[in-house]
């Protein structure tokens, strides 16, 4: 085995796998006409000499610089991070460079700058995740020379998006809650100026409505557990189950609702979205809508490359979540209830 090299050249590699450094060179540019056989030894020669190729180099040969450029926002959020970290991941594995800008909130002046920042950098395309509509605003506004594709839980007229159906999820989760007897079904709502909020919000109102029910919004939360745990303490005796927006509003409900003395779900249903790690361990285990962040990350990243690659993508249908039943919802049970509107101040 050849002893591994920081500094190892396309020469190096070309050597240990028996081939011209013109063929490494396609095989690093995934150009055509290469065996699979000699491309998976150069593969394993760059592998072993841990090879980083020039991005500078490539761009003489190619004219092309192999990177792209990514505006995240939402800091810490659950589903946008996740869906950064698997965009990632699928970049590197089709061996592109990916310069991301990570920004707290949606100044309208740093969205620009990141957007211009990444053009000097001579990215071929950018991509947007972000929780809050104005950045998407923002960067599709201004006159890009490069592909753009950005997450959106809904289609943008002029815009290429991939998205999950938010709304569908959450008719989901709001069906299962009728179907369990529930007849005053509020909900936990996440920031105003979320996308993915809204679409929850209005998912949940009009599988309500489909059903002859009233809609009662319990509060509008920050998606943190914090801000669940704070709307719990004001719940409406009359309530008998929540849709939370999220899954972290959904723990701090929780405990909020264990502190006022009521079991989840023998007294109280609650179901939550994205389904967190944490939420099949949860006491009891979470009943949650899934998100296929990963499938979200890598699909945004083959619809970009598509349009780099000057195969401008068709309308992406959005992915459906999934409804996944653990502990937190139970049947409706009218004597009970009564009971616990008794018992509880």
């Amino acid at each position: 085995m050849a002893e591994p090299s920081r500094h190892a050249t396309i020469f190096d590699v070309a050597r240990l796998a028996g081939v011209s450094h013109q063929t490494v060179s396609r095989v690093l540019n995934d150009l055509p006409n290469v065996r699979p056989a000699t491309k998976a030894r150069v593969d394993e020669a760059i592998k072993q000499l841990r090879y980083v190729p020039s991005p500078a180099a490539r761009t003489l040969v190619t004219k092309r610089s192999r990177t792209i450029g990514l505006i995240a926002t939402g800091g810490t959020e659950f589903g946008p991070s996740s869906s950064v970290l698997h965009f990632n991941a699928a970049a590197r594995d089709a061996r592109w460079s990916v310069f991301t800008a990570n920004m707290v909130d949606s100044d309208p002046g740093s969205a620009r700058a990141a957007v211009e920042g990444f053009l000097r950098q001579n990215v071929e395309g950018i991509a947007v995740i972000s929780a809050r509509e104005g950045v998407t605003d923002i960067v599709a506004g201004m006159e890009l020379s490069v592909p753009l594709v950005a997450l959106h839980a809904t289609p943008r007229a002029g815009m290429v998006t991939v998205g999950v159906d938010q709304y569908a999820g959450a008719r989901a989760a709001t069906a299962h809650l009728i179907g369990l007897g529930h007849r005053r079904i509020g909900h936990l709502a996440g920031p105003p100026d979320a996308i993915d909020a809204r679409e929850r919000e209005r998912g949940w109102r009009d599988e309500l409505a489909t059903a002859g029910l009233v809609a009662q919004v319990v509060g509008t939360g920050d998606w943190t557990p914090t801000s669940g745990y704070a709307l719990g303490r004001q719940l409406d005796d009359e309530v008998t189950a929540v849709f939370a927006a999220n899954d972290q509003m959904a723990l701090g409900l929780m405990h909020s609702l264990t502190e006022r003395g009521l079991r989840v779900p023998l007294d109280f249903s609650v179901v939550g979205f994205d389904d967190i790690p944490e939420a099949e361990h949860l006491s009891p285990p979470l009943t949650t809508v899934r998100q296929d962040f990963e499938q979200v990350g890598r699909t945004l990243l083959a619809t970009l490359l598509d349009h780099v690659n000057g195969e401008p993508p068709g309308p992406v249908p959005p992915s459906v979540p999934e409804l996944i039943l653990r502990d937190s919802t139970a049947t409706a049970n009218a004597e009970r209830l009564a009971r616990r509107r008794v018992d509880v101040p």
